[in-house]
């Protein structure tokens, strides 16, 4: 039985301001992040960077947080969003919306894990049988599509839960609420450092890389190109680095991490993924 977590926030429009003024023809596109962080922690390291892409690219972009990661990801599949830092869109099924990876997170390649408290009493995944199992949502490949389905594979049942996002997953499975949480390791790794909690990985998996920024069929080339070039050029750029110096410091990240040129070819392994995925994994 599945049920969702309700995190207490009502949705969220964080729309970026001081960028620079366009022609009234040009539109403005509105800009959709995956929440890997509750909803203030993910508008605040990312409103900075949506300001500094509008102005150095001449492209107004609107920052549109949804309250929860599947909600965010409701406004992509609605056409609601032009632009996007994401791994929800490589199923058969949404690759024929047509959109375009055009870069990612400079970022070591993540792993999908199974985690529980360091002090947990469960020692392996067969302890988890018939337990309460969170994850942060039910879009999240990396947190919760492949830590299902390997669940699936070993046949072994556990009650998922959904709490929104992964810091609120985390905090499920601290407070008792959860035996064990599917999990990012990149965000298993931040959390524990701006926190001070400890974890203990039951299982990892093959690595996948980072998220990637994505564009929509509608935008034309010459604004995905200015947008692209105000991404990728942000660590050679001084006041680029100071934003992603912040970022970086907000999240408890070891190191400011920019923006690097990604294509489709960067994310076969969610492709492969999708290919063998269990049958029942919904």
């Amino acid at each position: 039985m599945r049920k969702t977590l309700r995190a207490g926030f009502a949705a969220l429009l964080a729309v970026s301001s001081a960028v620079p003024a366009v022609a009234a023809d040009h539109p403005a596109y509105n800009f959709s992040p995956v929440n890997q962080y509750n909803l203030q922690v993910s508008a605040s390291f990312w409103n900075p960077i949506v300001r500094y892409v509008s102005s150095k690219s001449g492209v107004r972009l609107n920052l549109k947080l949804g309250r929860t990661s599947a909600d965010t990801t409701s406004f992509i599949l609605a056409r609601e969003v032009d632009f996007a830092f994401t791994n929800h869109l490589f199923s058969p099924e949404r690759a024929k919306m047509g959109w375009t990876v055009f870069g990612r997170r400079d970022a070591d390649p993540v792993r999908a894990q199974i985690v529980v408290p360091a002090d947990s009493p469960v020692k392996d995944l067969a302890d988890l049988a018939g337990g309460t199992v969170v994850f942060p949502g039910p879009e999240a490949l990396i947190a919760y599509k492949a830590p299902y389905a390997e669940l699936l594979r070993r046949n072994i049942p556990v009650n998922a839960v959904f709490a929104g996002n992964m810091d609120a997953a985390f905090t499920q499975m601290f407070a008792g609420r959860a035996r064990a949480s599917g999990a990012n390791s990149q965000l298993v790794q931040n959390y524990g450092a701006r926190e001070n909690k400890a974890f203990r990985v039951l299982w990892s998996s093959a690595p996948f890389n980072d998220l990637a920024l994505m564009a929509s069929p509608r935008v034309p080339a010459a604004d995905l190109r200015a947008v692209a070039q105000a991404f990728l050029g942000m660590r050679k750029d001084p006041e680029g680095r100071r934003i992603l110096a912040a970022a970086a410091e907000l999240i408890g990240a070891k190191e400011p991490l920019g923006f690097v040129a990604a294509g489709d070819a960067d994310y076969a392994s969610y492709r492969a993924f999708y290919a063998s995925a269990p049958l029942n994994l919904r």
